[in-house]
């Protein structure tokens, strides 16, 4: 994708990118999310049932991201992990993690455990296409950096999304996960971040979001 810059500022945007920013893009979001789930919703309900039967705990998982101008709101996600993992390790998940469930390995390798977030999408706390959400911690430690970022919803998929889907592959192979991640892969990402901003337009959504179906699909 060319030469990563963290501290890059995005353009100015014009005026038609303006009117989808503003207007366009959340109602794409919201016409999809609801057709997803409509859509989807016997492969939902299927991964439901598989969720509850794996391992003991709730179908979905609920945790604290921070959105559009830095307000907070809880992601949804399948539960993939086992109950309290968040209290028996780091917030970073490598592969191999003993947390993760038999059938959270299955939903993590094709991303189907961000499923639920359509209905993120669907209630406007994000966007189809969109920097990723993260969480609070590692929101402060870029505070600038994220003045800039959350000007726009978080969404399910992006660049970064996309260039680090191995992300627990990658981590793995570190001797310090979260060193590593906040030393190389969420600067990485930032940059990422604000590179899709500047160039925010429903052809580019509609780009990001086909690349994203035939990355899983090739999996």
């Amino acid at each position: 994708m060319g030469e990563i810059r963290p501290g890059s500022v995005p353009s100015r945007p014009g005026r038609n990118r303006s009117w989808y920013l503003c207007y366009g893009k959340g109602l794409v979001d919201r016409v999809l999310a609801l057709a997803g789930l409509v859509c989807l919703s016997p492969l939902l309900f299927a991964l439901a049932i598989a969720v509850k039967l794996d391992s003991p705990g709730p179908v979905f998982f609920r945790h604290e991201r921070v959105g559009r101008n830095f307000a907070p709101f809880q992601v949804y996600k399948f539960r993939s992990m086992i109950v309290n993992a968040a209290s028996m390790g780091p917030e970073i998940t490598r592969g191999g993690d003993p947390r993760v469930t038999r059938i959270g390995r299955f939903l993590r390798a094709y991303k189907l455990d961000e499923l639920p977030q359509l209905i993120n999408v669907l209630v406007g706390e994000m966007s189809l296409v969109g920097p990723r959400p993260e969480v609070a911690r590692y929101v402060h430690m870029f505070r600038k950096d994220y003045e800039t970022i959350l000007v726009v919803k978080p969404g399910i998929t992006d660049y970064a999304a996309l260039e680090f889907r191995d992300e627990e592959a990658i981590l793995r192979a570190c001797a310090d996960a979260e060193e590593a991640y906040v030393r190389h892969i969420l600067p990485a990402k930032i940059a990422l971040y604000k590179r899709y901003i500047a160039r925010i337009s429903f052809c580019e959504d509609v780009r990001v979001l086909l690349r994203t179906l035939l990355c899983l699909f090739q999996r």
